[in-house]
């Protein structure tokens, strides 16, 4: 039951996300990541409180909620190179800041001693998840962003299926047991695996699916991949292999948040996936490696 749950969700939810990443305008996108980002900052200071800290919480809804209202107002720069130089200064004020405003904040409590834990439950929250979802709305303004993001989207569910199937009917030795008792060495292997397949794939394919997601109105010309003369394989292959990586990590990370919580799943808003951070965790840490990657191209 838990496994046609699982699939189930994913069957509905897929196609929603892909027509959102490759149609969606980008205020739209930054509205849509605004709601995801809030739900899983949600359950993220729900698991806090597992650790006997009371969060900040509306300080920090308000805060994250400035933050990508801040992106939306900036998708009005086309230019990827400006839009870029924006979301740097933007991302790096809001994480210099993001510390202090929660002291502040913190400074309300009756026990001094306890100040310190909320706000830094708060600033962790903010640039464990809002921003590296705040990467996905800005690589989504530059050039092939829409691509880019359809080839991360492809290459961490590869992964993360590989993962599940392969981990649950062969995987014999155990990852890191303490932190996720049902991951395994060669779940991890076959998820690197299908990660690097389909990021070369979609390497290989690029002009092709752009030019069909062109074809069917999904896309714009600026979003799609339509250089004539490939790039070298060996940084799609690298590329591909850091953002599996990142992605097994990121997940191993949120499993140790819920194991010192003492909870199963961060939430059960998606029926057979948990919560919203148990869907996102994943990109966390890969959304921000994609965009360096996209970043640095756009300044050569």
């Amino acid at each position: 039951m838990h496994l046609l749950k699982r699939v189930l969700t994913a069957v509905v939810l897929i196609p929603i996300v892909v027509v959102l990443v490759l149609r969606a305008p980008i205020a739209v996108v930054a509205l849509i990541t605004a709601l995801v980002a809030l739900l899983a900052v949600q359950e993220f200071l729900h698991l806090a409180e597992g650790y006997d800290i009371r969060p900040l919480r509306w300080p920090t809804y308000i805060f994250v909620g400035l933050f990508f209202l801040l992106l939306a107002i900036a998708t009005g720069l086309d230019t990827p190179l400006l839009s870029t130089a924006v979301f740097i200064y933007s991302v790096g004020f809001a994480a210099a800041i993001a510390p202090f405003v929660f002291l502040t904040i913190a400074m309300a409590q009756d026990d001094l001693r306890r100040a310190f834990q909320p706000a830094m439950v708060s600033t962790f929250a903010f640039v464990y998840i809002a921003l590296p979802l705040g990467f996905l709305v800005q690589l989504r303004q530059q050039w092939s962003g829409a691509f880019l993001l359809l080839y991360l989207l492809l290459v961490v569910w590869a992964g993360d299926i590989f993962a599940y199937f392969v981990g649950k009917s062969l995987g014999r030795h155990l990852m890191s047991p303490r932190v996720s008792p049902k991951k395994t060495w060669e779940g991890a292997l076959a998820s690197l695996l299908a990660s690097l397949v389909v990021g070369m794939l979609m390497y290989n394919y690029a002009l092709p699916i752009s030019s069909a997601l062109l074809q069917a109105h999904l896309i714009q010309p600026k979003d799609g991949f339509f250089a004539l003369q490939k790039p070298p394989l060996w940084p799609a292959f690298l590329l591909s292999a850091g953002i599996n990586v990142a992605a097994q990590l990121g997940d191993l990370v949120e499993s140790l948040i819920k194991r010192g919580a003492d909870v199963k799943d961060s939430g059960a808003i998606l029926p057979g996936h948990g919560g919203m951070l148990d869907r996102i965790d994943a990109l966390l840490f890969a959304a921000p490696i994609l965009w360096y990657y996209a970043a640095w191209r756009v300044m050569q």
